[in-house]
């Protein structure tokens, strides 16, 4: 294998595909995107070809793997694509992988973008700056796992555990957009957790039309009180999707313990909805015999915050005794998560995850 393999990378989306060429974890080319719509499955695949060989002419070297996201559902393995709400010319199952490979005559490896955007920010996003952080002072825990959460206009989310990434035996591993939605149980988790959610509660409490409601973006500001607006049904948009995201978060990282990293289009808003998040995410259970029992095992820091980043790095714990030694050991009774959004971006990190994931391929 070539020491320093080029490869070519796509960000695939219902609106777009945004391509680009990696080597030595650095891009290249400047990513460009091609509209991904058209009125044929014929049209939609010949722009995947389209893009790859542009990536080609501008890198100025074939690759050695094409590596890329691409939403489901799908058998990711075997590089096939199933019916895309979002790609409507996708039906009945799609051989994507194949027919690149017979194009390109490279291996060709195909993953969800939540999937990827977990992976590059476990290699060298969130989980290595929190560990060196906790290196520097002096804290001897080191976190292995990650849950990845992307919000944009679906859901989706990754896991990795101790830097493998984790698939799923149908390829359906970290679909946290199939939770139940707290806060209308006959729907899904994305129906709270994405664009159009923030948008549909902005309506709702303005009176408005969804159709005339603002982009989230514009919602975020209206809520920071930048932009003139409802601000009250701004706040009201943004803290009914921490409220739904906090009960999904807690209960997906009871099963994974580690980090969460939230990335998408709407991570930005971070500032107006963090808080609630956290607080939403550490609020405690009453039983049935009315008392409290925490909401989880552990308890969640903001560590987009400077001083709950401190409190979650910093050494903590004590030495305790070894029954009949003179034997001491260190113990740390505290359990925490930490939640913060994406440290690379979300396209650089999808884009990292993918050049790691096809370069471990091509080793083996």
């Amino acid at each position: 294998m070539n020491e320093h393999p080029i490869i070519f990378i796509l960000d695939a989306g219902g609106t777009g595909f945004k391509f680009s060429a990696v080597q030595d974890s650095r891009e290249i080319i400047e990513p460009f995107t091609i509209p991904s719509a058209a009125p044929t499955l014929e049209e939609v695949l010949q722009k995947l070809i389209t893009g790859f060989h542009e990536c080609e002419t501008r890198c100025g070297n074939k690759a050695a793997a094409i590596s890329f996201c691409f939403p489901g559902p799908a058998d990711y393995p075997n590089g096939i694509i199933g019916d895309l709400e979002n790609l409507p010319t996708f039906r009945g199952g799609v051989p994507l992988k194949a027919m690149l490979e017979n194009e390109f005559h490279v291996p060709v490896y195909i993953n969800n973008d939540g999937d990827l955007f977990a992976y590059g920010e476990a290699l060298v996003g969130l989980l290595p700056e929190v560990n060196n952080l906790m290196e520097q002072q002096g804290n001897p825990k080191r976190y292995k796992n990650l849950l990845g959460v992307t919000l944009g206009t679906g859901f989706g989310g990754g896991i990795v555990i101790n830097k493998v990434l984790l698939n799923g035996d149908n390829s359906a591993g970290g679909e946290i957009n199939r939770f139940r939605n707290p806060l209308y149980s006959s729907t899904s988790a994305e129906d709270s957790c994405s664009i159009r959610a923030i948008r549909r509660v902005y309506a709702r409490e303005s009176g408005i039309p969804f159709d005339k409601a603002p982009e989230p973006f514009d919602i975020y500001k209206i809520a920071m009180g930048q932009l003139p607006g409802n601000k009250e049904a701004a706040l009201k948009s943004w803290e009914e999707m921490a409220t739904a995201l906090a009960d999904i978060l807690a209960n997906a990282i009871s099963l994974i313990d580690g980090l969460i990293v939230i990335g998408g289009g709407l991570s930005g808003a971070w500032p107006v909805f963090m808080p609630t998040l956290i607080k939403k995410m550490n609020e405690p259970f009453t039983g049935l015999n009315g008392n409290a029992l925490s909401r989880m095992e552990t308890e969640a820091y903001n560590l987009m915050d400077t001083q709950d980043l401190l409190r979650f790095t910093e050494k903590s714990g004590m030495m305790v005794k070894v029954p009949f030694s003179d034997q001491i050991v260190w113990y740390d009774p505290t359990k925490r998560v930490g939640v913060a959004v994406t440290k690379l971006g979300t396209s650089s990190a999808v884009a990292i995850g993918a050049y790691a994931y096809a370069m471990e391929q091509l080793k083996k």
